[in-house]
């Protein structure tokens, strides 16, 4: 009886797990401005991106990216271990190459936390003296972004002046736990970039930014806030490819994101707070 009573329980919460997944699949794709969302679910040839627009990533190798029979969305992740990316050619981007000013990229991730890791976006550090538009970071360290959410947006697609990279990027002030399914976020409304971690925006107070002392304009270094970062200029389109897992530096790919990654949405718009939270409820009931 007991017996029978443990598999009872093991298949109801089966099948809660998966009412689950679908209802939170069905916010992601009734939510305005989805641009495109992959929940990695589907292995055909690469990963068609679901709602309006059929986008499709390729792995970057040679070799066959990974998958784990583990997700908060499809109940499917893809394992990257560290050497491993996705991608879309810039001239099949489509609408990811937003012409709004406005976007959002929300990820469902489960980080080992060993390195900074690219999850998405069309981010090119390198050709060209840098094709940067928009990319969703885990840990950007150099410029006060340590292991948090780092949403990273540019205008001429080059590193900020005077300094030797790019700064523009919002850090959450949270961190982000290693091992553990998260949603990670920023946006973007034309003014402000702003970061997320499990739907929840924290503001942080204005502070010395690192590595940017001794600089033309900043002796003494750069003082702001990292979370919201101000930045007016917008979103340029410089010829990026989209990319998941990596982006092109001077050495070739790096950045590598090392984990799971079990969904990736873009969106042409800066989502508001409560749409955040709404996609990022799953987090709490799953790691509970």
């Amino acid at each position: 009886m007991g017996t029978r009573n443990s598999y009872f329980l093991l298949i109801t919460f089966s099948f809660f797990l998966s009412g689950n997944n679908y209802a939170q699949e069905q916010q992601v794709l009734k939510t305005r401005g989805l641009v495109a969302y992959w929940d990695f679910a589907t292995y055909n040839n690469g990963y068609t991106s679901k709602g309006k627009n059929k986008l499709l990533l390729k792995s970057g190798t040679s070799n066959n990216i990974a998958v784990a029979e583990d997700g908060p969305l499809s109940g499917k992740s893809i394992k990257l271990s560290g050497k491993d990316f996705l991608f879309i050619p810039y001239n099949e981007t489509g609408a990811l190459n937003v012409q709004t000013n406005t976007v959002t990229v929300v990820a469902w991730v489960k980080w080992t936390g060993e390195q900074t890791g690219f999850v998405a976006g069309m981010w090119n550090e390198y050709e060209d003296g840098g094709k940067r538009q928009y990319g969703l970071f885990a840990s950007l360290p150099y410029y006060n972004g340590a292991n948090q959410v780092c949403g990273h947006i540019s205008k001429t697609g080059q590193p900020t002046p005077p300094f030797p990279y790019s700064i523009d990027y919002a850090a959450s002030k949270q961190t982000i736990t290693p091992g553990i399914w998260v949603c990670i976020a920023f946006t973007y409304d034309g003014k402000y970039i702003r970061s997320y971690l499990d739907g929840m925006f924290e503001k942080r107070a204005p502070e010395l930014i690192n590595n940017t002392r001794g600089f033309e304009g900043f002796p003494d270094g750069l003082i702001q806030s990292k979370n919201p970062y101000y930045f007016p200029d917008g979103i340029g389109d410089n010829g990026s490819d989209f990319t998941v897992g990596a982006v092109m530096l001077k050495r070739g790919m790096g950045n590598f994101f090392k984990g799971q990654i079990g969904g990736i949405a873009v969106f042409n718009r800066a989502l508001r707070k409560r749409e955040l939270k709404r996609l990022a409820t799953f987090n709490r009931k799953l790691n509970s």
